[in-house]
């Protein structure tokens, strides 16, 4: 997914006031964009963002062995971990989005390699509890997205209101529109695609089998994501948007439909004939 403000006709002071920074987090590339603001403010604000993002990982990440998700899949059946808040909400939303997607997003979908049936788990007062199997997590279809909301908090408390932030090429969020703007130029699709929006005050994800590959699996069979075809959404919070993403190369359009139909504040879109088709009642931001 390309998300872009270089390649759109701004102005030059616009542009100047525009500042980006990166950083190597999550096996991906973090990207954050402030505008209007002082390049050394903005610089401090997005290495606060970046720091924050590197103690998460070091929660969320199922390859450090210290961490508290490796921690999880050491607990037996009855067992209960005391989790840490950011622990605890990314669990908590994880868990609300496979009921919102009717099982179609699952951070326990890969276990399904190792287990006959998927692990059962349930969360109480910043504790989890093993309720059955081994809790083997991935967070890689919502960590990302979960940092990215988590990163947007620092820099408000920071008063950079007008950001774009990107993780890889699939999860957008926008802040505020840069002074002058509609918003922050983003693409469904490679590097300037030509589908584009302003966006603001939301998340956009993309999802595809360039993208995330083959291993996207359907939690409730196992067996590979049916979706051949790319698709993104559109929501609130990066966390739901890119969940939202990956259920959809599970879900078959009917379903997705009736996901939409409860959830007013999602938008999604499906690859069709090389153009991305919406669907859902929230308003399509405005073509950049």
């Amino acid at each position: 997914m390309d998300a872009t403000t270089g390649d759109q006709p701004l102005t030059a002071a616009t542009m100047s006031s525009i500042h980006v920074f990166n950083h190597s987090a999550m096996a991906t590339q973090f990207q954050v964009r402030i505008a209007d603001e002082a390049k050394d403010y903005a610089a401090q604000a997005a290495q606060a963002a970046f720091t924050l993002t590197d103690t998460l990982e070091s929660k969320l990440s199922r390859f450090r062995a210290n961490s508290e998700i490796a921690e999880i899949a050491q607990l037996a059946v009855g067992e209960s971990l005391r989790l840490t808040e950011p622990v605890f909400a990314c669990l908590s939303l994880a868990k609300k989005m496979e009921s919102l997607t009717h099982g179609a997003f699952s951070i326990t979908a890969a276990a399904l390699k190792s287990q006959p049936v998927k692990p059962v788990w349930s969360l109480q007062n910043f504790s989890i509890r093993c309720d059955g199997g081994k809790l083997e997590f991935d967070l890689g279809a919502i960590g990302k997205g979960f940092a990215l909301d988590r990163m947007a908090e620092v820099l408000r408390e920071w008063s950079c209101p007008a950001f774009l932030l990107v993780a890889g090429g699939s999860s957008t969020l926008a802040g505020d529109a840069p002074a002058g703007t509609a918003g922050w130029s983003c693409g469904l699709g490679d590097d300037h695609a030509p589908q584009r929006y302003w966006l603001k005050h939301g998340s956009l994800s993309g999802s595809g089998l360039a993208v995330k590959g083959k291993h996207i699996l359907d939690p409730r069979t196992g067996q590979p994501a049916p979706r051949q075809n790319r698709a993104w959404a559109l929501c609130d919070t990066a966390a739901e948007s890119d969940a939202l993403s990956t259920a959809c190369m599970v879900l078959n359009e009917s379903e997705i439909i009736q996901t939409l139909a409860v959830e007013k504040t999602w938008l999604v879109f499906l690859e069709e004939n090389g153009q991305a088709r919406p669907l859902g009642d929230r308003a399509l931001p405005l073509p950049a």
